[in-house]
């Protein structure tokens, strides 16, 4: 099989519930959507678009030497978001996979970009992601750490994705794995997810990516180390510019 092309599509809006006005937060002089675009960059994969809904981060995007485009402020998702950007900047299909980084992660590990990539080897594999070990104890019952559930043995870093909850689950002794939301996909697969309607179990989990599984498509999980920093909240946007200090 021909090795996949991809592009990196980072969606970014302003309209943070939280946080306001957050792809522009700024950390150390430059805004955070540029953190994150510059990760992105360094991961090596291929090429990174920012598909904003609003100018100021078009402009902030292009002003320090990014590529970004304009899409409809209007999206239900990001998904769609990221799938306008990708007919947008390439309507002849030369990239036929699509890697969808959040836009509020400006101390993302470029290794972890490659991490959620990897799995799309496979050629069954419609959509992939990451996980990581729950070793905090309050996270296991904490309905805003979702989980994956995917049974992966003693050594093994990636395995099928069977549901996903924001209960604790699967049952019993054993690890519990909480869910990171970056996404890769193949082309065709993004293209069918977002023209597929949403999924009773999504609506009720208010989780997207029940939608896939609901429709018969196969989800791979990454295993990775460490759960990146997701700025949602000042105090977050603290620790950001903290770790990024120097």
């Amino acid at each position: 099989m021909a090795e996949l092309n991809p592009i990196i599509v980072i969606p970014a809006r302003m309209h943070a519930t939280r946080l306001p006005g957050k792809p522009l937060a700024d950390i150390h002089g430059e805004p955070m959507i540029v953190h994150v675009w510059r990760r992105a960059v360094q991961s090596g994969l291929g090429p990174v678009v920012v598909a904003c809904s609003e100018a100021e981060v078009f402009d902030a995007v292009h002003a320090h030497g990014g590529n970004a485009v304009m899409t409809d402020p209007n999206h239900p998702s990001g998904s769609d978001r990221v799938w306008e950007a990708v007919q947008s900047v390439d309507p002849d299909g030369e990239f036929d996979a699509i890697v969808n980084i959040q836009g509020d992660l400006p101390t993302l590990d470029p290794q972890i970009i490659r991490a959620v990539f990897a799995p799309l080897a496979e050629p069954g594999v419609d959509v992939s992601t990451l996980v990581t070990e729950i070793t905090n104890e309050e996270e296991r019952t904490n309905p805003n750490v979702v989980k994956a559930v995917v049974g992966l043995a003693p050594g093994q870093r990636v395995g099928r994705a069977l549901y996903f909850s924001r209960a604790t689950v699967p049952a019993n002794d054993g690890p519990h794995y909480h869910h990171i939301g970056l996404y890769a996909y193949r082309r065709d697969s993004l293209k069918r997810f977002v023209s597929l309607p949403q999924g009773v179990l999504e609506r009720r989990e208010k989780l997207e990516q029940l939608r896939a599984l609901e429709n018969g498509m196969r989800i791979d999980c990454a295993l990775v180390d460490t759960v990146p920093l997701g700025v949602d909240t000042p105090a977050d946007l603290e620790r950001a510019r903290a770790l990024l200090k120097g």
